[in-house]
């Protein structure tokens, strides 16, 4: 085992010593060492019951045999740190929990892990470490939190954005708004709707990285509790067959958890962060590759901000599993791919049944016959934008209007509260992507007030930023190559033609490529918003978007 380095042997009596600080006994010493990492805070609603979850983990661990050490890792809650300096901390943390877990992982020398995270960069970050460190390693997330109620309705945070909007444009008086705020987040756990932290967490299971559930089951019904003390006993079992991460992580799992990815209608960020996980098992991840499969993959989920339906009630339709054996009567995914349950993918959704058809579309009856992401070209996004396509209304799927330039969120938010915005435009918000911002920043306040304040059916939203997972609407984000490295974005003028044509994934300015090159000739890079901190240091690493925003070495 990997422990015996610091646990056997002479040479190690000074380890154990150390061991023996800590209050473990020569029995616990014998038994392989299992770090938990936990990502408990009490910051993070989607955190805040992960004691309880780790501690169900060390319950099954110490069951089978092993002896649970636990360790953390942090997490920002977007919600909290959207529409100000905080957001530009959010996507970097993702690095930031992917090497402090390596670090940690390596330098104690544990023979498997356990991964806790729920929220939007933990999941990715751990997915991250766990391919780096290819030990046995099982995920069980914190699980998302029930929808609330208002006014006879079911709701979640981009309801709760929305009427902010809505407030502002006169439409819900200001106890509507204090109503929202008090019943819209009822719960414990990530944010109730088909967001960012739950889109991973159900892609994790599509990965084949974590038990059945683990995207789905509510943070507050206690088989999540049941659930984290299989996940402890299953790592053993992992152990014992040593199955690692990058037996189970393949290129046929990303492929898969991109098919999946498509007919649940998931977050753009997972545009962000399957590319980044790929790079770490040695895989050369295209965006394109999300149009091939998009075009054969039927978009099955409608759930918040795209529809009615919450993750609760994907829950009681029969979870991520019965998405899949939907999916599987087509013949979309690689079910011959290992999982940390020690069987297939193809034995693991055997059984699954679609309990209820109107919140899973049977796959001869599905919302679209394409699915949920799209990512768009043109002249104006020559490396790739992204847009969640199930979550735009039909009328502007195709859409011309004059250019809104914005040089910073801010900017943009307060035209869009102002009055400024109209029928027809095309908000342009740039500097903000991971180099410009720097950080990437999540764009779901002016999403928000945009379809709050009745626009989202005549108004586009572009940047090199991103969405939350929140976000409606035509919202195109990762417009690559960035403003900041002098993508055609930063050429952009006000009044400009902008011309969006999702069905045929382009996005064009339409500007005459002699006046776009006196354009670029004049263009000069900006001096950098962060000059000190892991900021500057992130902004001196990190690739565009349509990349994964990985960190790359400069020069190489």
């Amino acid at each position: 085992m990997r422990s015996d380095t610091v646990t056997k042997g002479k040479q190690q009596a000074p380890h154990r010593s150390l061991f023996n600080a800590l209050g473990l006994t020569p029995e616990e010493m014998e038994r392989p060492l299992v770090g938990i990492v936990s990502s408990y805070n009490e910051i993070v609603p989607g955190h805040m019951n992960l004691d309880k979850i780790v501690n169900a983990v060390k319950q099954g661990v110490a069951m089978a045999g092993g002896t649970p050490v636990v360790f953390p890792a942090i997490a920002v809650c977007d919600g909290i740190a959207m529409g100000h300096l905080g957001m530009k901390y959010s996507l970097v943390t993702r690095d930031l929990i992917a090497d402090s877990t390596e670090a940690m992982a390596i330098a104690h020398q544990f023979d498997a892990l356990v991964m806790v995270p729920n929220c939007d960069k933990n999941v990715p970050g751990l997915l991250m470490a766990a391919a780096r460190i290819n030990v046995p390693t099982v995920f069980v997330s914190g699980g998302p939190m029930l929808a609330g109620h208002v006014k006879g309705k079911k709701t979640s945070l981009s309801s709760m954005f929305e009427a902010v909007g809505a407030n502002a444009a006169g439409m819900i008086t200001d106890e509507d708004l204090c109503e929202f705020e008090n019943k819209t987040c009822p719960t414990c756990g990530s944010c109730s709707g088909m967001y960012t932290a739950n889109s991973m967490n159900c892609l994790t299971e599509v990965l084949g990285m974590g038990l059945g559930g683990n995207g789905t089951i509510p943070a507050v019904y206690s088989a999540r509790i049941r659930l984290a003390k299989q996940a402890g006993m299953k790592v053993m079992e992992l152990l014992e067959k040593n199955i690692c991460p990058r037996d189970i992580m393949t290129e046929k799992a990303i492929l898969n958890a991109l098919t999946v990815d498509m007919a649940l209608g998931c977050s753009t960020n997972s545009m962000l962060h399957l590319p980044a996980i790929a790079h770490e098992i040695g895989m050369d991840f295209e965006i394109d590759f999300a149009n091939g499969i998009s075009e054969k993959t039927p978009n099955l989920c409608h759930l918040a901000p795209a529809g009615p339906t919450y993750m609760e009630d994907l829950d009681e339709a029969g979870g991520v599993y019965a998405v899949m054996a939907e999916l599987d009567k087509k013949g979309l995914l690689h079910t011959d791919c290992m999982t940390v349950t020690g069987k297939t993918v193809g034995e693991n959704i055997a059984h699954a049944v679609n309990k209820d058809p109107e919140v899973i579309r049977p796959i001869d009856n599905p919302y679209t016959p394409t699915g949920g992401l799209a990512v768009l070209k043109g002249n104006l996004a020559p490396d790739g934008s992204v847009v969640k396509r199930s979550a735009v209304v039909e009328e502007m799927l195709v859409h011309e209007g004059p250019a809104r330039v914005f040089d910073c969120e801010e900017d943009a938010i307060d035209a869009i509260k102002g009055g400024k915005i109209v029928a027809g435009d095309v908000v342009v918000i740039r500097y903000e992507g991971p180099k410009g911002g720097p950080g990437m920043r999540e764009m779901l306040n002016p999403t928000s007030a945009i379809a709050g304040m009745g626009l989202g059916s005549s108004v586009a939203l572009i940047t090199d930023g991103r969405f939350s997972g929140a976000s409606r609407g035509a919202s195109i984000g990762h417009v690559s190559p960035e403003a900041a490295v002098g993508g055609p974005i930063a050429l952009v003028e006000e009044g400009d033609l902008i011309k969006i044509d999702i069905p045929n994934l382009k996005l064009e300015i339409d500007v005459p490529e002699e006046e776009m090159q006196k354009r670029r000739d004049a263009w000069k890079p900006r001096e950098p918003k962060v000059t000190t901190g892991y900021l500057a240091r992130y902004a001196a690493m990190v690739t565009s978007g349509n990349r994964g925003a990985i960190l790359q070495i400069p020069g190489r």
